[in-house]
């Protein structure tokens, strides 16, 4: 089958790392996938076309906003490509009804801007996909769509420069961070060493986040992570993710609290578990252990986080114990050669 992602090329965000893993899957097992586009040589493993009517099945991948759709040639891909070969992954969960968690994170601020992210998906797609287990919306299907690496997997990393790493953007982060885990951290951390978080807005709100209702998607408080002694340095291209996560004995694992309530999956998931490193995850045990398996529970540190941080580092081995039975449950259930069947499985249905 050829299949055709159309999908936003950011160097340090997104779908990028999976689109790439699916290319090289689709290879081995005879399935030839692209990314709709130019060849760029910031993207050297992934395939590019621009010739949408040469596949199968063209497949939107939509995250959190559509206006990069502007600057590619849709209407070209719509005329030429039939409504029936055309799909969608609303991988943020965006077709849903407006939702609210804890009157902070939220989907759509209003119904009309759910509206237009609903007929958006329905202009580009006759069936929608949801990166989760279980869509909420009924004429939405599950595709988890990001998967795991084993081929991928650092070992043995030489050195490490921090004692916990967290990588990813401040997004609807800050809340859980503030009320579960700096609280914590402040009663222990002189047992710990060098912190660091890679990624962006952990500085500042950006200015323009005021204009659109989104500050408290971007709520820092850059005095707290000073005090914490906590090192913010830039995003990493999706290249080093991997590479960078294993600088660090521990790397905590965070995702916004609708993504949680959702069941949406992503590609941090995988990644984490990549690395040469003891990931913690801040995440509910029973989500993760609908990926991870049983052994995941155990890498879920809600209410033990202290616990959790000194005996990762000064009694790592039981918790490697726990990430290699991971590995081999992600290996069996969520690797990309799975992913290429369940993502070929479902266009065909």
């Amino acid at each position: 089958m050829k299949i055709l992602f159309v999908t936003e090329k950011r160097i340090n965000a997104g779908s990028v790392q999976a689109v790439a893993a699916y290319t090289a899957a689709g290879d081995k097992m005879g399935h030839t996938i692209a990314v709709y586009g130019y060849p760029d040589p910031a993207f050297p493993k992934i395939r590019f076309s621009a010739d949408a009517c040469q596949f199968d099945f063209v497949v939107f991948i939509l995250e959190s906003k559509l206006d990069w759709l502007s600057g590619l040639r849709v209407a070209r891909i719509l005329s030429t490509v039939p409504l029936d070969r055309r799909v969608v992954l609303d991988a943020d969960g965006l077709y849903n009804d407006v939702i609210s968690f804890a009157n902070y994170d939220r989907n759509h601020a209003c119904t009309a801007e759910r509206d237009r992210w609903r007929e958006a998906c329905e202009r580009l797609g006759s069936r929608i996909f949801q990166a989760t287990l279980a869509p909420r919306d009924p004429s939405v299907k599950s595709l988890l769509f990001y998967g795991y690496s084993p081929e991928a997997v650092i070992y043995n990393s030489n050195g490490k420069n921090f004692d916990v790493v967290h990588v990813g953007h401040n997004w609807w982060r800050w809340r859980q961070l503030e009320e579960s885990f700096f609280p914590v951290l402040g009663r222990i951390r002189e047992r710990l060493g060098d912190i660091c978080f890679l990624g962006l807005w952990w500085d500042a709100c950006p200015s323009w986040a005021h204009t659109l209702g989104l500050a408290d998607a971007f709520q820092v408080d850059a005095e707290q992570l000073r005090c914490l002694r906590i090192t913010v340095r830039p995003p990493v291209p999706f290249t080093q993710v991997i590479s960078t996560m294993s600088s660090a004995k521990i790397n905590i694992m965070t995702q916004r609290p609708l993504f949680q309530q959702l069941g949406i999956i992503t590609s941090k998931y995988f990644e984490v578990l990549s690395a040469d490193t003891v990931p913690l995850l801040l995440i509910d045990a029973e989500l993760a252990a609908s990926i991870y398996g049983p052994a995941g529970k155990e890498l879920a540190i809600q209410g033990r986080v202290d616990q959790s941080l000194l005996g990762a580092l000064e009694s790592p081995e039981p918790y490697r114990e726990s990430v290699a039975r991971v590995r081999e449950h992600l290996t069996t259930y969520h690797s990309y050669d799975v992913r290429v069947r369940q993502l070929v499985s479902a266009l065909e249905s």
